[in-house]
């Protein structure tokens, strides 16, 4: 599927005052009553998980961040609030209306927002002028996803990633696990009670070097 980067809206103040938290929470809503095996839960994520999904980023060393389903921005603004000025960040949404209304409402020159699959992330970052990413950042709920596409993104994104970039992911359930351990010799799982459901924190981080052969 074609990337489909929209006009910004000049209007926006910027991230920080994007939108309002009845405007975010009513398109949420909406999206998950008619798409509810692509967002996986009715209630946002709490401002708790943000950020300690984020305090694992190098921030200063971040060229390029990825998210994947962006949704209405609950992570986006906080990425934004963080990225060095120098930065980067690529969502990537399956959803239209989710893109029309990040790109509506977040009026910020580092953000580059496509519409697409996130098996496609490579060609995405490539058409952004990149090379590989930093991190990525995915809220996508694995275990209701079509067989075969979970594990097509999961090698994709470890392909998309530099040496040493981590895969960062927010989930409901342990499914993924599954797809990441073949792929990541570094998975690590904690889960976040502070959020309504819990919710677990999982990164796999892309080795460095893969051991060689004897």
């Amino acid at each position: 599927m074609a990337s489909i980067p929209l006009k910004k809206n000049k209007n926006k103040a910027g991230a920080g005052k994007a939108g309002s938290f009845f405007s975010q929470w009513g398109m949420f809503f909406r999206q998950f009553v008619r798409h509810p095996g692509m967002i996986g839960s009715v209630i946002p994520s709490s401002a708790t998980l943000v950020d300690r999904m984020l305090d694992q980023v190098d921030w200063q060393g971040t060229r390029l961040f990825v998210e994947y389903g962006p949704g209405v921005g609950t992570f986006t603004r906080s990425i934004l609030d963080r990225l060095p000025a120098d930065g980067t960040l690529l969502a990537i949404d399956l959803n239209l209306d989710f893109v029309a209304y990040l790109e509506a409402e977040i009026d910020d020159p580092r953000l580059r927002v496509v519409h697409g699959s996130a098996a496609d992330v490579r060609r995405f970052i490539k058409e952004a002028g990149y090379y590989q990413a930093d991190y990525v950042l995915s809220g996508i709920p694995f275990s209701t996803l079509p067989e075969g596409v979970g594990e097509a993104i999961c090698a994709e994104t470890r392909a998309a990633l530099r040496p040493g970039g981590a895969f960062l992911i927010y989930q409901y359930s342990r499914y993924v696990l599954r797809l990441l351990n073949p792929l990541f010799g570094d998975v690590s799982d904690a889960l976040e009670w502070r959020n309504i459901p819990p919710c677990r924190m999982i990164r796999a981080v892309r080795q460095e070097a893969l051991a060689q052969a004897a």
